[in-house]
Protein backbone atom coordinates (compact mmCIF):
# COMPACT_ATOMS: atom_id res chain seq x y z
CA UNK A 1 0.00 0.00 0.00
CA UNK A 2 1.35 3.12 -0.71
CA UNK A 3 2.32 5.65 1.97
CA UNK A 4 0.44 8.68 2.76
CA UNK A 5 2.12 12.37 2.17
CA UNK A 6 1.77 15.76 3.16
CA UNK A 7 3.44 18.96 2.21
CA UNK A 8 5.01 21.97 3.69
CA UNK A 9 5.35 24.70 1.59
CA UNK A 10 3.03 24.52 -1.34
CA UNK A 11 4.14 27.49 -3.60
CA UNK A 12 4.79 27.14 -6.90
CA UNK A 13 7.04 23.75 -6.37
CA UNK A 14 5.55 22.33 -4.07
CA UNK A 15 2.05 22.31 -5.04
CA UNK A 16 3.02 21.21 -8.57
CA UNK A 17 4.68 18.24 -6.33
CA UNK A 18 1.40 17.65 -4.83
CA UNK A 19 -0.63 17.46 -7.94
CA UNK A 20 2.11 15.52 -9.62
CA UNK A 21 2.17 12.45 -6.41
CA UNK A 22 -2.02 12.63 -6.59
CA UNK A 23 -1.94 11.77 -9.84
CA UNK A 24 0.35 8.81 -9.58
CA UNK A 25 -2.35 7.92 -6.93
CA UNK A 26 -0.92 8.54 -3.95
CA UNK A 27 -3.52 10.04 -1.07
CA UNK A 28 -1.71 13.74 -0.47
CA UNK A 29 -3.48 13.75 2.81
CA UNK A 30 -2.23 17.47 4.28
CA UNK A 31 -0.91 21.11 2.93
CA UNK A 32 0.68 23.37 4.86
CA UNK A 33 2.33 26.79 3.90
CA UNK A 34 2.99 30.27 5.19
CA UNK A 35 0.72 31.44 3.14
CA UNK A 36 -2.36 29.93 4.36
CA UNK A 37 -4.46 30.85 1.36
CA UNK A 38 -1.80 28.96 -1.15
CA UNK A 39 -2.52 26.18 0.90
CA UNK A 40 -6.35 26.15 1.63
CA UNK A 41 -6.30 26.95 -2.39
CA UNK A 42 -4.43 23.74 -3.27
CA UNK A 43 -6.23 21.64 -0.41
CA UNK A 44 -9.77 22.33 -2.32
CA UNK A 45 -7.88 21.18 -5.66
CA UNK A 46 -6.52 18.02 -4.70
CA UNK A 47 -8.68 16.90 -2.01
CA UNK A 48 -6.10 17.55 0.92
CA UNK A 49 -6.47 18.98 3.96
CA UNK A 50 -5.29 22.45 5.11
CA UNK A 51 -3.82 21.64 8.15
CA UNK A 52 -3.60 24.38 10.49
CA UNK A 53 -0.20 23.97 12.01
CA UNK A 54 2.70 21.73 11.47
CA UNK A 55 2.22 18.86 14.14
CA UNK A 56 -1.35 18.37 12.53
CA UNK A 57 1.35 18.15 9.09
CA UNK A 58 2.75 15.18 10.85
CA UNK A 59 -0.08 13.72 12.25
CA UNK A 60 -1.55 13.07 8.74
CA UNK A 61 0.72 11.59 6.67
CA UNK A 62 4.21 8.71 6.79
CA UNK A 63 6.06 11.11 4.54
CA UNK A 64 6.60 14.48 4.42
CA UNK A 65 7.77 16.88 1.79
CA UNK A 66 9.66 20.39 3.12
CA UNK A 67 9.60 23.23 -0.15
CA UNK A 68 10.70 25.85 1.19
CA UNK A 69 12.48 28.83 0.78
CA UNK A 70 15.84 29.09 2.74
CA UNK A 71 17.53 28.27 5.96
CA UNK A 72 15.59 30.08 8.29
CA UNK A 73 12.62 28.71 6.94
CA UNK A 74 13.86 25.11 7.33
CA UNK A 75 14.96 25.58 10.99
CA UNK A 76 11.53 27.17 11.47
CA UNK A 77 9.54 24.16 10.86
CA UNK A 78 11.73 22.17 12.95
CA UNK A 79 11.71 23.63 16.13
CA UNK A 80 12.39 21.73 19.62
CA UNK A 81 9.64 23.44 20.97
CA UNK A 82 6.21 24.81 20.04
CA UNK A 83 4.61 24.26 16.84
CA UNK A 84 7.13 21.95 15.16
CA UNK A 85 7.12 18.88 12.19
CA UNK A 86 8.85 17.15 15.28
CA UNK A 87 5.65 17.10 17.28
CA UNK A 88 4.51 13.36 17.16
CA UNK A 89 6.89 12.65 14.61
CA UNK A 90 8.29 9.00 15.59
CA UNK A 91 8.43 6.52 12.43
CA UNK A 92 7.93 9.74 10.06
CA UNK A 93 10.32 10.51 7.05
CA UNK A 94 11.45 14.00 5.89
CA UNK A 95 12.34 14.68 2.49
CA UNK A 96 13.61 18.02 2.40
CA UNK A 97 13.90 19.83 -1.25
CA UNK A 98 15.02 23.00 -0.04
CA UNK A 99 17.83 24.58 -1.76
CA UNK A 100 20.07 24.73 1.93
CA UNK A 101 22.85 24.84 3.39
CA UNK A 102 25.05 21.28 4.16
CA UNK A 103 25.15 22.17 7.75
CA UNK A 104 21.21 23.45 8.17
CA UNK A 105 20.12 19.46 6.65
CA UNK A 106 23.09 17.57 8.94
CA UNK A 107 21.18 19.82 12.14
CA UNK A 108 17.66 19.09 10.46
CA UNK A 109 18.78 15.26 10.35
CA UNK A 110 20.23 15.37 14.09
CA UNK A 111 17.11 16.68 15.27
CA UNK A 112 14.81 14.47 13.86
CA UNK A 113 16.91 11.15 14.67
CA UNK A 114 15.99 12.55 18.52
CA UNK A 115 12.56 12.12 18.07
CA UNK A 116 12.84 8.76 16.41
CA UNK A 117 12.10 10.12 12.72
CA UNK A 118 14.41 9.70 9.49
CA UNK A 119 15.27 13.04 6.98
CA UNK A 120 16.58 12.73 3.28
CA UNK A 121 18.17 15.61 1.26
CA UNK A 122 15.65 15.78 -2.05
CA UNK A 123 17.91 18.38 -3.65
CA UNK A 124 15.67 19.30 -7.12
CA UNK A 125 18.05 20.72 -10.49
CA UNK A 126 14.75 21.31 -12.33
CA UNK A 127 11.91 23.92 -12.61
CA UNK A 128 7.81 24.35 -12.33
CA UNK A 129 7.40 22.32 -15.58
CA UNK A 130 9.66 19.79 -14.59
CA UNK A 131 7.77 19.31 -10.74
CA UNK A 132 4.45 19.31 -12.90
CA UNK A 133 5.25 16.43 -15.10
CA UNK A 134 7.17 14.23 -12.68
CA UNK A 135 10.63 14.42 -14.51
CA UNK A 136 12.75 16.78 -11.95
CA UNK A 137 16.58 15.58 -11.60
CA UNK A 138 16.59 14.75 -8.00
CA UNK A 139 19.82 14.23 -5.98
CA UNK A 140 19.50 12.74 -2.25
CA UNK A 141 21.16 12.58 0.75
CA UNK A 142 21.27 10.59 3.70
CA UNK A 143 20.35 7.22 4.86
CA UNK A 144 20.11 4.73 2.37
CA UNK A 145 18.10 2.85 3.89
CA UNK A 146 15.77 5.79 3.90
CA UNK A 147 16.63 6.98 0.53
CA UNK A 148 15.68 3.09 -0.46
CA UNK A 149 12.24 3.53 1.41
CA UNK A 150 11.34 6.26 -0.69
CA UNK A 151 12.33 5.73 -3.96
CA UNK A 152 9.31 4.51 -5.62
CA UNK A 153 8.14 7.97 -4.48
CA UNK A 154 10.89 9.61 -5.58
CA UNK A 155 10.61 7.88 -9.09
CA UNK A 156 7.00 9.24 -9.25
CA UNK A 157 8.47 12.67 -9.18
CA UNK A 158 11.65 12.38 -11.23
CA UNK A 159 13.03 11.49 -14.49
CA UNK A 160 17.21 11.21 -12.97
CA UNK A 161 17.51 9.88 -9.70
CA UNK A 162 21.01 9.87 -7.80
CA UNK A 163 21.79 8.70 -4.25
CA UNK A 164 24.59 11.20 -3.87
CA UNK A 165 25.72 9.75 -0.04
CA UNK A 166 25.23 10.94 3.78
CA UNK A 167 23.60 13.93 4.55
CA UNK A 168 25.00 17.33 3.35
CA UNK A 169 26.44 15.95 0.16
CA UNK A 170 23.55 16.38 -1.97
CA UNK A 171 23.26 19.91 -1.06
CA UNK A 172 27.00 20.33 -1.77
CA UNK A 173 26.03 18.95 -4.71
CA UNK A 174 23.60 21.18 -5.81
CA UNK A 175 25.47 24.84 -4.44
CA UNK A 176 28.27 23.81 -7.18
CA UNK A 177 24.98 22.89 -9.78
CA UNK A 178 24.22 26.29 -9.26
CA UNK A 179 26.73 27.92 -8.91
CA UNK A 180 27.47 27.42 -12.30
CA UNK A 181 24.48 27.43 -13.44
CA UNK A 182 24.45 31.11 -12.11
CA UNK A 183 27.51 31.96 -13.47
CA UNK A 184 26.65 31.25 -17.02
CA UNK A 185 23.61 33.61 -16.74
CA UNK A 186 25.54 36.40 -15.13
CA UNK A 187 27.98 35.75 -18.27
CA UNK A 188 25.99 35.25 -21.22
CA UNK A 189 23.46 38.34 -19.69
CA UNK A 190 27.22 39.93 -20.52
CA UNK A 191 27.62 38.62 -23.70
CA UNK A 192 24.23 39.65 -25.23
CA UNK A 193 24.32 42.95 -23.55
CA UNK A 194 28.20 43.77 -24.88
CA UNK A 195 26.39 42.52 -28.41
CA UNK A 196 23.76 45.04 -28.00
CA UNK A 197 26.15 47.42 -27.39
CA UNK A 198 27.76 46.98 -30.33
CA UNK A 199 24.91 47.11 -32.85
CA UNK A 200 24.69 42.73 -33.69
CA UNK A 201 21.60 40.76 -34.59
CA UNK A 202 21.15 38.89 -31.26
CA UNK A 203 18.97 36.16 -32.54
CA UNK A 204 21.71 35.46 -35.30
CA UNK A 205 24.73 36.05 -32.24
CA UNK A 206 22.71 33.37 -29.94
CA UNK A 207 22.41 31.13 -32.95
CA UNK A 208 26.51 31.62 -33.12
CA UNK A 209 26.33 30.79 -29.59
CA UNK A 210 24.67 28.12 -29.76
CA UNK A 211 26.67 26.13 -32.26
CA UNK A 212 30.43 26.77 -30.37
CA UNK A 213 31.98 26.99 -27.28
CA UNK A 214 29.54 29.38 -25.49
CA UNK A 215 26.80 27.33 -25.64
CA UNK A 216 24.98 26.47 -22.67
CA UNK A 217 21.63 25.04 -20.88
CA UNK A 218 21.32 28.82 -20.06
CA UNK A 219 21.21 29.67 -23.39
CA UNK A 220 18.35 27.65 -24.08
CA UNK A 221 16.41 28.20 -21.12
CA UNK A 222 17.06 32.31 -20.78
CA UNK A 223 18.87 33.65 -23.94
CA UNK A 224 15.80 34.52 -25.70
CA UNK A 225 13.85 35.80 -22.69
CA UNK A 226 17.41 38.23 -22.01
CA UNK A 227 16.97 39.69 -25.63
CA UNK A 228 12.90 40.29 -25.29
CA UNK A 229 13.20 41.48 -21.38
CA UNK A 230 10.55 38.73 -20.51
CA UNK A 231 11.47 37.91 -17.32
CA UNK A 232 8.78 35.54 -15.80
CA UNK A 233 9.49 33.99 -12.58
CA UNK A 234 10.93 30.17 -13.10
CA UNK A 235 13.94 30.66 -10.49
CA UNK A 236 14.27 34.16 -9.26
CA UNK A 237 16.76 36.21 -8.96
CA UNK A 238 16.59 36.71 -4.88
CA UNK A 239 16.94 32.81 -5.18
CA UNK A 240 19.97 33.16 -7.64
CA UNK A 241 21.61 35.43 -4.93
CA UNK A 242 20.78 33.03 -1.94
CA UNK A 243 21.95 29.95 -3.95
CA UNK A 244 25.55 31.41 -4.90
CA UNK A 245 26.08 32.87 -1.78
CA UNK A 246 26.17 29.46 -0.13
CA UNK A 247 28.40 28.11 -3.10
CA UNK A 248 30.82 31.19 -2.33
CA UNK A 249 30.72 30.90 1.61
CA UNK A 250 31.47 26.87 0.88
CA UNK A 251 34.29 28.00 -1.11
CA UNK A 252 35.22 30.43 1.70
CA UNK A 253 35.21 27.31 3.79
CA UNK A 254 37.12 25.32 1.73
CA UNK A 255 40.03 27.92 1.52
CA UNK A 256 39.33 28.58 -2.06
CA UNK A 257 39.29 32.11 -3.94
CA UNK A 258 36.50 31.80 -6.50
CA UNK A 259 36.09 34.88 -8.28
CA UNK A 260 33.61 34.13 -11.05
CA UNK A 261 31.59 33.24 -7.68
CA UNK A 262 31.78 36.25 -6.01
CA UNK A 263 31.23 38.21 -9.33
CA UNK A 264 28.05 36.75 -9.67
CA UNK A 265 26.86 36.79 -6.16
CA UNK A 266 27.09 40.65 -6.38
CA UNK A 267 25.24 40.84 -9.58
CA UNK A 268 22.35 39.05 -7.94
CA UNK A 269 22.79 40.82 -4.38
CA UNK A 270 22.40 43.84 -6.74
CA UNK A 271 19.12 42.52 -8.36
CA UNK A 272 17.57 41.73 -4.89
CA UNK A 273 19.26 46.02 -3.92
CA UNK A 274 17.38 47.23 -7.17
CA UNK A 275 14.03 45.52 -5.97
CA UNK A 276 14.72 42.76 -8.61
CA UNK A 277 14.88 39.92 -6.81
CA UNK A 278 11.13 38.54 -7.90
CA UNK A 279 11.78 37.99 -11.29
CA UNK A 280 13.32 35.45 -13.52
CA UNK A 281 17.63 35.32 -12.91
CA UNK A 282 17.58 36.09 -16.65
CA UNK A 283 16.78 39.63 -15.52
CA UNK A 284 20.42 39.86 -14.88
CA UNK A 285 20.59 41.00 -17.94
CA UNK A 286 18.52 44.28 -17.09
CA UNK A 287 21.99 45.10 -15.25
CA UNK A 288 24.13 44.29 -18.30
CA UNK A 289 22.18 46.52 -21.38
CA UNK A 290 22.50 50.01 -22.27
CA UNK A 291 19.13 52.12 -21.40
CA UNK A 292 17.43 48.91 -19.05
CA UNK A 293 17.06 49.17 -15.57
CA UNK A 294 19.97 49.84 -14.01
Amino acid sequence: MKPTIAFVGVGRMGANMARRLRDCGYAVTAVHDAHASTAGALAAEIGARHAPTLAAVTAAAEVIFTVVTDDAAQLGIFTENGDSLLAGARDKIFVNCATITPATHIEIEQRARAVGAATLEGCMASSIPQARNGTLYLMCGGSKETFEHVRPILQSLSSALHYIGPTGQAARVKALVNMVMNINTAALAEGLGLGHAMGLDLALLREIFLQTGANSQVLKTDGEDMQNRDHACFFSAAHAAKDSTIAWRLGVEAGLHLPLAAATKLQFDRMVALGLGGIDKSGVAELTFKDRHA
